[in-house]
């Protein structure tokens, strides 16, 4: 046998692994690139995390890793973290956390040790001071920061709230039914906590309607007709707030009702004014707020002496409390009128939503309404008009 193909095998053999032996060698190094460039976080026994620093809120690090996803660490069980990319860190004792503020935060890489952390400006600048564990209330990456700082999400982004619906029906000797339902949504940019807020947009919507008829009969030789009974309530309103202090905003306002108990085809408010967040925290926010506006009553029983257009104000209240299981919306509002001192309304609305399953819940709801100056009618309309409302409800979350 000719030893020439044994030869020329031979040959094709070293060729290969002439070729393949480099290319082992650029995939190793490769690979040892890529786990360089990983984010490491070594917790407190010794552990050590390869991945990606997505964000610090309130004390609480996520971390990714491809093994385990989204990891959330408590600052205490932590020992050290470094993270490439650009990162910004906000201190707990800034006092403004407004668009100034937030474009002067030198940004860059992360290294936290011996309960401080550091950040490595990428343009080597100076160095800024390392701020304490427990100061270091939000840890951000400088492309989120430049997207709330910078711009305003889209008119259908943003928005976070709730949609509720209920429905009864029995059918009996009396046949009866009524629907109720209800949306609130509000937008606040920034759409972080984190940052001070420039503008709030919301706008909420209710409304009940039922009916309950009754056949006619005979009783004793006396016809008695058949007779529906109706209700009918609903309310919309909308408001936008421009903040001038963190704390402080001017509002525009706009509010439609209808009350068929109360005889209101249609009252309308148009009005602006001031406003002052008194409390906020992440469980907790209250808002007292005052305007000057021009109010429309219009009635159902066409009467025009009862039709009244009026100038005065909106002294509102608003609380907001979010727990684990119950999230309680309260409003109270007081409306006087000042060209005529019997014309003014309350309005008081509670809701306590409660969580069930992913962004499906169930809510009870209250709306009690006073109208001080109904026109005359037959029956006499009563001032207080009380709602109840219950129905399952579906959470809106920003996208954002």
């Amino acid at each position: 046998m000719s030893l020439f193909p044994r030869f020329g095998r031979f040959v094709f053999v070293v060729m290969l692994i002439l070729i393949a032996a480099p290319l082992g060698f650029r995939c190793a190094a490769e690979e040892k690139k890529a786990d360089a460039a990983a984010d490491t976080l070594v917790l407190s026994n010794g552990d050590t995390l390869h991945g990606k620093l997505v964000e610090e809120t309130g004390g609480t690090v996520t971390f990714h890793c491809d093994p385990l996803g989204d990891v959330k660490i408590a600052w205490d069980k932590i020992k050290e973290l470094h993270a490439g990319g650009s990162f910004a860190v906000l201190n707990s004792q800034m006092k403004k956390r407004d668009k100034k503020a937030a474009e002067g935060l030198p940004a860059g890489a992360i290294d936290v040790a011996n309960g401080a952390v550091s950040v490595r400006p990428a343009n080597q600048g100076t160095t800024p001071a390392p701020i304490p564990v427990k100061d270091a209330q939000v840890i951000v990456s400088k492309a989120e920061l430049d997207k709330q700082v910078l711009h305003e999400p889209g008119f259908f982004t943003g928005w976070n709230g709730a949609a509720t619906a209920g429905a009864t029906l029995v059918s009996a000797t009396q046949n009866q039914y009524s629907v109720s339902g209800s949306i609130g949504l509000v937008r606040v940019v920034p759409t972080v906590e984190w940052l001070d807020s420039r503008n709030r947009t919301s706008a909420d919507f209710s409304g009940s309607y039922g009916k309950i008829t009754e056949p006619a009969f005979t009783s004793g030789g006396v016809f008695t007709p058949a007779s529906v009974t109706k209700s009918s309530i609903s309310h919309f309103d909308a408001e936008r707030d421009e903040y001038f202090l963190p704390r402080f905003f001017v509002l525009g306002q706009t509010a439609f009702d209808h009350n068929f108990g109360q005889d209101l085809n249609l009252q309308q408010i148009y009005g602006g004014g001031v406003g002052w967040t008194a409390l906020k925290t992440p469980k907790q926010e209250a808002d007292l707020k005052a305007t000057m506006q021009y109010e429309k009553q219009g009635f159902i029983s066409g009467a025009s002496s009862g039709n009244q257009n009026l100038i005065g104000s909106t002294f509102a209240a608003n609380y907001l409390l979010k727990l684990k299981l119950v999230t309680l919306t309260q409003e109270l509002q007081f409306v006087p009128a000042y060209n005529n001192e019997r014309a003014y309304s309350a309005q008081e609305t509670d809701t306590f939503a409660f969580p069930a399953y992913k962004s499906l819940g169930f809510a009870v709801g209250t709306m009690d309404s006073y109208l001080n100056d109904p026109p005359s009618t037959e029956p006499p309309t009563r001032r207080n008009s009380f709602q109840f409302t219950m129905g399952l409800t579906y959470a809106f979350e920003s996208k954002y």
